[in-house]
């Protein structure tokens, strides 16, 4: 069988890679097409895709006419929300009124027919992946639903993949968001024959618009066992960062007289009590021995108004990572992780290196602190205690047991521990199916 996979950003790459690997070790053939930033071709995991058999890696650019490419880039941009809230707001919703999507449909239609002949044959038995696609992606949804309706119409299946997990437990966590209502954001997801998520938690964000056997719960690809093994070998060597004067290395050990901390920060659209998330880095840098390095998110992170702050950035134990240091790294140099909600945290609570759940700086409720109790950090008072009690105690013993094995059971390996053979059967199934429907 055949499939075509679109990745367009660090997240969906992270999170889908295991599955396309797994899709071509059970003897498939898949085309990867990327149409985001074209430095993402050198990104690791992609150039690990690029090497395996039955594999094809190229970005759109690449595959289009230069003419061709041009207009879908335009109109793209054209329909993206992040350009609309801008300074240049009113002149791009004026240029869209303008250009109507009767227009735009010719670019959609070409492209769109150019990509699925490249990659399939009338005889081929074939599935159709993007990630989880929302009313305010980045790629044009309706880009995305002229790709879906002619992949159907050449009896191919189309399914939505997971580009990440759910950090929170709770609803109200973005700025202006003060209903406890469905999200019309998700409604994107009934464009695909299948929407798949990693847990429960995520499903209650789609079920709204979507019945039940549209969507289905397999667990997560990027936080199992059999991937996690995988990675560890994939990964480059760790880079060097520079937590205070003196460069120093990032290391796998964590036995070292002082300790590491890492804080993972949010998007800036969600909201964060940055008055505070300041004070408590200026806190912990005046602990002796304390080395703690800020992760700003991988998206956004220069709008972050703590990646901005001089005065915390010139304390001589205090850094703020590169993108070019993958989390990963950072994680496995850390002895204590502090998190505003983020789910790359999930594969260090699976290495048992604890992870504190800062609800306090943020208006959401962490799945870590639902969970895993022992987690959250409430208060200032909190952070000192935690920190104090590492450097006095070590970091052994953190979690309770059986809080992590449940929050591992309910939000990583759902329906059991070996994930990626539920992923590669449900693509097998929807390419078949959808090919009989189509007769």
């Amino acid at each position: 069988m055949k499939a075509l996979f679109f990745l367009r950003h660090y997240n969906d790459i992270d999170h889908i890679t295991p599955v396309i690997s797994k899709w071509l070790e059970s003897g498939h053939r898949c085309d990867v097409v990327l149409i985001g930033n074209p430095k993402f071709r050198n990104d690791y995991r992609v150039e690990f895709l690029g090497t395996l058999e039955g594999a094809r890696v190229a970005h759109i650019r690449d595959l289009l006419p230069s003419w061709e490419f041009l207009g879908w880039r335009l109109q793209t941009l054209l329909l993206a929300s992040r350009l609309r809230r801008s300074i240049m707001g009113p002149l791009v919703d004026a240029l869209a009124r303008a250009y109507r999507v009767d227009r735009r449909q010719s670019i959609w239609r070409s492209t769109a027919g150019r990509l699925l002949e490249r990659s399939f044959t009338a005889a081929d038995r074939g599935v159709v992946v993007f990630d989880w696609i929302t009313r305010d992606s980045p790629v044009s949804v309706e880009w995305v639903e002229v790709v879906v309706s002619l992949a159907r119409s050449k009896g191919l299946g189309t399914v939505s993949l997971p580009h990440g997990d759910s950090p929170h437990a709770s609803q109200l966590i973005r700025h202006h968001e003060r209903s406890l209502k469905p999200n019309s954001l998700y409604s994107a997801a009934s464009i695909f024959d299948k929407l798949v998520v990693p847990n429960e938690l995520c499903a209650e964000r789609f079920r709204p618009f979507l019945d039940d056997q549209s969507i289905a719960v397999l667990g997560s690809p990027r936080y199992c066992d059999e991937w996690l093994v995988k990675l560890a070998e994939l990964s480059p060597a760790p880079p060097a960062i520079h937590p205070g004067k003196e460069p120093k290395r990032v290391k796998e050990s964590t036995k070292t007289k002082g300790l590491k901390v890492l804080i993972f920060l949010r998007k800036s659209n969600f909201t964060t009590f940055w008055e505070e998330v300041e004070e408590i880095v200026g806190m912990i840098a005046a602990f002796p021995n304390v080395e703690l390095v800020i992760k700003p998110h991988t998206r956004g992170g220069w709008r972050q108004p703590l990646t901005r702050n001089t005065s915390l950035r010139d304390l001589p134990n205090v850094s703020v990572a590169p993108d070019q240091i993958h989390s990963v790294h950072l994680m496995n140099w850390a002895h204590v992780i502090i998190d505003l909600a983020t789910s790359v945290v999930f594969e260090a609570v699976k290495g048992k290196k604890p992870v504190l759940a800062a609800d306090y700086l943020h208006a959401g409720r962490s799945t870590l602190a639902h969970f895993m109790p022992e987690t959250e950090l409430k208060c200032r008072d909190d952070v000192y205690r935690k920190i104090d009690g590492f450097l006095s105690n070590g970091c052994d013993s953190f979690y309770v047991e059986e809080h992590r094995q449940r929050f591992i059971n309910e939000m990583l390996h759902v329906g059991g521990s070996d994930v990626l053979p539920r992923y590669v059967t449900l693509l097998e199934t929807q390419a078949q199916a959808s090919r009989i429907e189509n007769r």
